[in-house]
């Protein structure tokens, strides 16, 4: 509902009317400001587009990365290079103007667009979650690719079904007269906060609990699995082992290598937990406010705030990419292998040749194995 309007019966006149039209207590930010963000998203457009292509790439051209924990990666890189075209430039457009060009039936659809693309990605870090907990600590590896397909195509459905909603009326969306971006609007109607609300959770309030609670019990895991080998490495004594001794200390040995994988794999999935929280917290309880709270929506700094919490929620799109080529070692050796040859600093050295030179660092893994 926009701020200088008393009747909800009018709601459907709102939403067309208030295209273009500025509210007097709407103040936007500097106009070197505002340039200097849209030059900036402009820039996380390319950058986002750009790294999220190259982890699609590399999984649908690799046979040996298609694991069930690469394929979810790849989604979500999927569902941030389509957050990136469909939402992204026409924000910095409007960042720019401080007009909306695109028209009400866009505004409406990019709204659905935004929220149903960030449900996706939120969705699958939850499922990586989830999975990374049942091998962790129950000790259950039961992701398969074939599964881990299923269940991608049963998080699109659930997502749409979500975020579907609001492109029917079933909420207000405001054209940007107040905010850079079709936002949720102020509203009284019971039925449309409840909605928002559903909405809300179901982005980041349900996940973030379930993925907290996740990682808590895998750190606890961690922890105890780290100080039962470190003193059963310690009661053994060399000059005393028999045939069995060594073969224990073999399994201990193991033991302490799978368990430094399944760590490294986890806090790789930890640093993307811990970057979704500090992203989209901002964002949940601003479109909380924006709905229920009249004096926040109409106030003088909610252009100013808008835009800022659009802008850290979209840096969530450039983050993936980047701790995927930063911890994962075979993302970055095929994002190496992909640049043309004018671009690759050092030679490339032969398979056979590296082996020699480091033969500690070639290891064998099944087809499930997570590449993280």
């Amino acid at each position: 509902m926009a701020c200088n309007s008393t009747s909800l019966e009018a709601y459907p006149y709102l939403l067309l009317n208030t295209s273009n039209a500025s509210d007097s207590r709407s103040t936007p930010l500097p106009a070197p400001l505002r340039i200097s963000l849209a030059v900036v998203m402009l820039l996380m457009t390319v950058v986002g587009f750009l790294g999220n292509t190259v982890v699609c790439i590399i999984v649908y051209q690799r046979p040996a990365m298609r694991s069930a924990i690469n394929l979810l990666l790849a989604t979500l890189a999927f569902s941030d290079i389509m957050l990136s075209l469909c939402c992204m430039p026409f924000t910095a457009v409007t960042l720019i103007t401080v007009r909306w060009h695109f028209g009400d039936n866009f505004c409406r659809l990019s709204a659905t667009l935004y929220w149903f693309f960030v449900l996706e990605g939120v969705a699958i870090l939850l499922i990586i979650s989830v999975d990374r907990f049942l091998i962790i600590v129950q000790r259950q590896d039961k992701l398969n690719p074939r599964r881990a397909k299923v269940i991608i195509a049963v998080s699109w459905v659930l997502s749409f079904c979500i975020a579907g909603p609001s492109l029917t009326g079933w909420t207000l969306v405001e054209v940007p007269a107040r905010a850079p971006q079709c936002v949720l609007g102020y509203t009284e109607l019971p039925a449309d906060r409840a909605y928002v609300v559903t909405l809300v959770v179901a982005v980041f309030f349900a996940p973030f609990g379930v993925m907290l609670c996740a990682y808590m019990c895998i750190l606890n895991t961690v922890r105890k699995n780290a100080v039962r080998v470190h003193n059963q490495s310690d009661s053994l004594d060399l000059r005393q082992l028999t045939r069995a001794g060594l073969r224990r200390l073999q399994r201990q040995q193991q033991v302490s290598v799978d368990l430094s994988f399944k760590t490294k794999a986890f806090t790789t999935i930890l640093i993307l937990f811990v970057g979704f929280s500090l992203c989209w917290l901002p964002h949940s309880v601003y479109s909380l406010l924006s709905v229920f709270s009249q004096r926040f929506y109409c106030g003088s700094s909610f252009y100013a705030t808008s835009t800022c919490v659009l802008w850290l929620s979209y840096l969530k799109s450039v983050f993936n990419p980047i701790v995927y080529c930063w911890r994962i070692k075979k993302f970055r050796e095929a994002c190496i292998e992909l640049l043309p040859q004018t671009f690759q600093i050092l030679p490339k050295v032969p398979e056979r040749i590296r082996r020699r030179i480091q033969p500690s660092t070639v290891y064998v893994c099944n087809e499930n194995q997570s590449a993280v």
